[in-house]
């Protein structure tokens, strides 16, 4: 224990309950840029009107940025201990005991495994899920169709450069799932009354992630750090005996009188298997459907398809601090989003700040695009998806892969549309429905092969349409954001799962000893939302069963 880098750091496992802890709070302490450690310390002293000797530990709960007026200032929420909590705290009304909830995995299960746990998809419920079982001494089997994150850089680097694509291994599968070819953005709307939440922060940083995310409004790790944490957390998963198997497929199960009994790996392994907890991603197409061949139950649901745009960093920096001087300030993000008359939605998604759009394809002769920023978010470019609402009713028809299938229509549309790359077009050009020429001010900060294209050959009418009537709503807020260079790629379509498998309240799926879970399922939008929903599946797990003898 103790302060590092101004901030107080705990390493030991959190527990699980409600304490009335001996620590301290205080909201609001506002500081301008560029400030030192040392005056976080003096303002805080400031606040509680102590002296220094008086104050015995803090350590940063919370920072923002606020922005308003043109003055922008961090502002802090601080967490410390004092020698005489109980007068500081009759004499001081801006002090509170904030409640804390720890969260620690427990087991309560008496029930032996029937089999090993077989945990499909190494993306983050997967992992999650995994690292808790092996942490309690299940030896866990992770199997993930794609590679090593080691390897699959260098996959899908090879993609980018040659348009060579391997769909087992890419942007969308892989160890670490999506996520880690994207901006390892952390945070989530997801209540968090149990503590997972911050459970997987602290994870995280365990294995190599920055300290800041523990406190940061809108935390991210960023995609090359991302890759080592990931790593990392594979060798403790198998350092505490569980096995992960990479290139490895589940292509069947088997089921008898209605329960899990064998699964099928690469269409050539049957290895028995009692308990499958199925964290697949968004894109797992190929698994959707086998499922739904056997019987799994699944309903299509909502999701949201449209394009990335760019634009200036700096541009967005002004728009948002009211400043151009960024100095000490990171590259300033923003969510847009409005409600139109024709009933759908259209908002920003995934805003990388100081990004890169790239190319996020997962089958043959389609085409999908994503965005993605390094740690320092240093790049020229911001982006993100102007994505618009879609429905089952929207679909060709009600059965259960009916998204999926509207998914792959524009894909191939985007494909051809780029003859095989990221078809791109300016803003202005795509309100007049014909194909750009060449690029304004803002220069393209793409992965992957590029080309002039008319995105309207793309996207349904409806779709095109929201997305300009969304952009010039949005230039209300965001001075210029409906600039004519504003450089557009397509097509946004894996925002999340086009689909639910469903599960019943111990998180079955009507085939008992499926686990259906995470991002994929339909129970996620993100990487917290998709860790926190893998340890609600161990809880469940080890509430029932114990570890193996």
């Amino acid at each position: 224990m103790g302060v590092v880098n101004g901030v107080y750091c705990r390493n030991e496992l959190l527990v699980m309950e409600k304490c009335e802890c001996t620590m301290l709070r205080i909201n609001q302490i506002k500081l301008r840029p560029g400030h030192s450690e040392e005056e976080i310390k003096k303002e805080l002293l400031k606040h509680i009107k102590l002296k220094e000797d008086e104050l015995l530990e803090y350590h940063i709960f919370k920072r923002s940025i606020d922005a308003r007026k043109g003055d922008v200032k961090f502002s802090y929420a601080i967490d410390f201990k004092v020698k005489n909590e109980k007068l500081l705290l009759s004499k001081n009304k801006n002090v509170i005991r904030p409640e804390i909830v720890r969260y620690s995995p427990e087991i309560k299960g008496t029930e032996e495994p029937e089999s090993r746990i077989v945990v499909a998809g190494s993306g983050p419920c997967g992992m999650y899920a995994a690292y808790l079982l092996s942490q309690k001494g299940y030896r866990p089997i992770l199997i993930e169709r794609g590679e090593d994150v080691e390897q699959r850089k260098k996959t899908v680097q090879k993609f980018w450069d040659t348009n060579v694509l391997n769909t087992e291994s890419n942007v969308q599968f892989g160890e670490g799932g999506a996520g880690t070819f994207s901006d390892g953005k952390l945070n989530t709307l997801v209540k968090d009354k149990y503590g997972r939440n911050r459970f997987v922060l602290e994870t995280f940083v365990k294995f190599g992630a920055p300290e800041d995310i523990l406190y940061v409004n809108k935390p991210h790790i960023g995609t090359d750090i991302l890759c080592n944490v990931v790593k990392n957390m594979r060798e403790d998963i198998i350092n505490n005996g569980g096995e992960v198997r990479f290139n490895t497929c589940l292509t069947d199960i088997k089921i008898k009188n209605g329960r899990l009994s064998f699964i099928e790996l690469n269409h050539s392994e049957l290895v028995e298997c009692k308990h499958l907890i199925l964290a697949m991603g968004h894109s797992a197409r190929d698994t959707f459907k086998m499922l739904h061949d056997k019987g799994v139950y699944m309903e299509p649901k909502a999701f949201a398809i449209g394009v990335r745009v760019q634009h200036p960093q700096k541009m967005i920096n002004l728009s948002q601090y009211k400043t151009d001087d960024n100095t000490f300030l990171p590259a300033a993000d923003y969510k847009v989003v409005t409600n139109l008359e024709n009933g759908r939605s259209v908002y920003s998604f995934c805003m990388c700040p100081g990004g890169f759009v790239v190319n996020s394809s997962s089958e043959k002769n389609k085409l999908a695009v994503n965005g993605m920023s390094y740690r320092k978010r240093d790049g020229e470019n911001a982006n993100s998806a102007i994505i618009v609402s879609v429905t089952p009713e929207d679909f060709e028809n009600d059965g259960p892969l009916a998204g999926v299938e509207f998914q792959r229509r524009l894909e191939e549309k985007a494909f051809v549309e780029g003859n095989g790359n990221i078809p791109v077009q300016l803003y202005k050009d795509f309100k007049d429905g014909i194909e750009s020429k060449e690029f304004g001010e803002i220069r393209p900060a793409i992965k992957g092969g590029y080309a002039f294209a008319n995105l309207r050959n793309v996207l349904p009418d409806f779709m095109s349409e929201s997305i300009v009537e969304g952009m010039e709503l949005f230039s209300n807020k965001i001075k210029d954001f409906n600039r004519g260079d504003v450089i557009m790629a397509g097509v946004e379509s894996r925002t999340s799962s086009p689909l639910r498998i469903l599960r019943d309240e111990n998180f079955e799926s009507n085939i008992k000893g499926i686990y259906p879970c995470g991002e994929g399922a339909g129970y996620a939008g993100g990487i917290t939302s998709a860790a926190m929903d893998g340890i609600k599946v161990f809880d469940k797990i080890s509430s029932k069963y114990k570890p193996f003898s």
